[in-house]
């Protein structure tokens, strides 16, 4: 993704939230950040997914928009990151009709993105962005057995490490230049490598997702207390920066090394890492409000994929609760007319135009929060 600038979260009182630049401003009540004395429902989660395809989805492109004007496709990295939600509402529901639209989305890629071609550098401009697709291929190819899906990883796992691998030093570059090694590219190889090795049961991959990881947890990973560094440029010290999808990614390579490994230090790094983002990132216990109108609204969709995952496989249902008081109140404090929500879970979903980056978070969450 493209390196933005972060805007901290405004949890109690936000006046003259716009979520349309140049427009006039929509004032904003007080809002209660507590949550609902009524839990969200798997009926809630049904809805509010209906509402982010209502309004996001381009069924001829069978990828989504940018914002719910309809103008233009979302960014390329973002759309995996819509098929990872796509994939959570069929893991839920078991519906065939949702197994079509996984289909569908990964034909809307194909078409857009030149038939997936991992050399073609104009659709493709950084690493990362390749990795997310990547991550997100092998995950259908288990989802759904279809050997193309598994075909089209294996061909770019192997672009991109042929390109951002630094055999002398380790790790992962984001660009092509390789101006610097971040967060954002080292862990979802991990993530891409183990769901390989899991598919394949080549160790070629095994070694390297163990690789990239110890690489990581040396670099970019604070043992103390479970801070993830955004990047590191050449021998300069790591650049502390702190965005949930780095915390998320970091957990979910951890928790997935740890399910091939039985290797308990990688789930105590993924718990570390875990509490570093409820106690740290929380003060207010809701994540914070990532992305003014940019590509970071969804990071925290990101987030959510991997935190489930160190409550489901690695065990640690002790996350719930503090998971369960943020969806409810996002879904609180929904637009109630499109039933879309916000980046910002502490403050009423504001009218008007709205990226799908910001809206779609939530609505992840509540498809993977195990839920009635």
């Amino acid at each position: 993704m493209k390196k933005l600038i972060n805007v901290p979260a405004i949890l109690l009182l936000v006046i003259g939230v716009n979520c349309s630049k140049g427009k006039g401003v929509v004032p904003q009540q007080q809002v209660d950040t507590k949550p609902n004395k009524v839990n969200f429902t798997s009926a809630d989660a049904k809805a509010a997914y209906q509402a982010f395809n209502t309004y996001f989805y381009n069924p001829s492109a069978k990828l989504y928009y940018s914002t719910t004007k309809k103008e233009g496709l979302g960014a390329i990295w973002t759309q995996a990151i819509y098929w990872d939600m796509a994939m959570d509402v069929y893991q839920r529901t078991k519906d065939a009709s949702q197994l079509t639209l996984v289909n569908d989305i990964y034909t809307g890629g194909f078409n857009q993105y030149d038939s997936y071609n991992w050399n073609n550098n104009t659709k493709w401009f950084i690493y990362d962005d390749m990795m997310w697709w990547v991550t997100a291929l092998a995950r259908a190819s288990q989802l759904t057995g279809n050997a193309t899906y598994l075909q089209k990883s294996i061909e770019g796992f192997n672009h991109v490490w042929a390109g951002s691998y630094d055999p002398d030093k380790g790790g992962m570059f984001w660009d092509f230049n390789h101006s610097g090694k971040n967060a954002c590219i080292n862990y979802p190889t991990v993530i891409a490598a183990i769901r390989l090795y899991q598919i394949t049961g080549d160790q070629n991959y095994l070694l390297k997702a163990k690789s990239i990881y110890s690489w990581a947890k040396a670099n970019l990973f604070n043992a103390d207390n479970g801070r993830i560094a955004d990047h590191k440029i050449g021998d300069g010290p790591a650049g502390y920066e702190d965005y949930t999808y780095n915390q998320g990614t970091a957990i979910g390579a951890a928790v997935m090394l740890y399910k091939v490994t039985n290797d308990a230090s990688y789930l105590a790094d993924a718990k570390l890492a875990a509490d570093y983002t409820m106690n740290n990132m929380c003060p207010n216990v809701l994540l914070p409000a990532e992305g003014d109108f940019n590509e970071q609204g969804v990071l925290k969709a990101i987030f959510a994929q991997y935190i489930i995952m160190l409550v489901k496989d690695g065990g640690q249902s002790q996350y719930l609760p503090w998971l369960l008081k943020n969806i409810n109140a996002g879904w609180q404090n929904r637009d109630r007319f499109r039933n879309l929500t916000y980046r910002n879970y502490g403050v009423s979903c504001p009218p008007g135009d709205i990226q799908s980056y910001e809206a779609s978070s939530i609505v992840t969450f509540m498809q993977v929060y195990p839920v009635n």
